[in-house]
């Protein structure tokens, strides 16, 4: 019985989506229900292949929908899973989170859902600005 309260009240995601308009209960209720995973620090060279391919493993995938620049239109280091059951997506938070995928630490927890415009990255004020200037530093060294 303890380990029911205690799983209540802990959040079931500890991604935090700016833009949600609701409650913090509203958003728990949808996040037990949730068929969709939020998926980041993605590299910018992983593509939507690699995505279906690793995380149909962990249930059938109905589809992916990769973050984009909004300007330059190129990935940016996150993705959402929609899953077609809810135990697939919670095989990928308990098997994917913390895993490795092109040499980075992906994080991928329960998302409410994507829902239009959500897949456009921070642009200057994100954190794909911070992987352009490394690259931009890698390609100055060997100039």
């Amino acid at each position: 019985m303890a380990d029911l309260v205690r799983e209540r009240l802990a959040p079931v995601s500890t991604y935090r989506d700016r833009q949600y308009v609701g409650t913090y209960e509203q958003r728990e209720e949808q996040l037990l229900k949730t068929q969709t995973v939020y998926v980041g620090n993605l590299s910018v060279y992983t593509t939507e292949e690699q995505i279906y391919q690793v995380f149909g493993m962990a249930g059938e995938v109905k589809r992916v929908v990769m973050g984009l620049d909004r300007f330059k239109l190129t990935p940016c280091g996150f993705c959402f899973v929609e899953f077609m059951s809810r135990e697939g997506a919670e095989y990928a938070v308990e098997l994917l989170n913390r895993s490795t995928l092109d040499d980075q630490i992906i994080k991928v927890d329960f998302d409410v859902g994507f829902q239009e415009g959500r897949q456009w990255g921070r642009g200057i004020s994100g954190g794909q600005r911070a992987q352009d200037r490394q690259e931009k530093r890698v390609a100055r060294k060997y100039r």
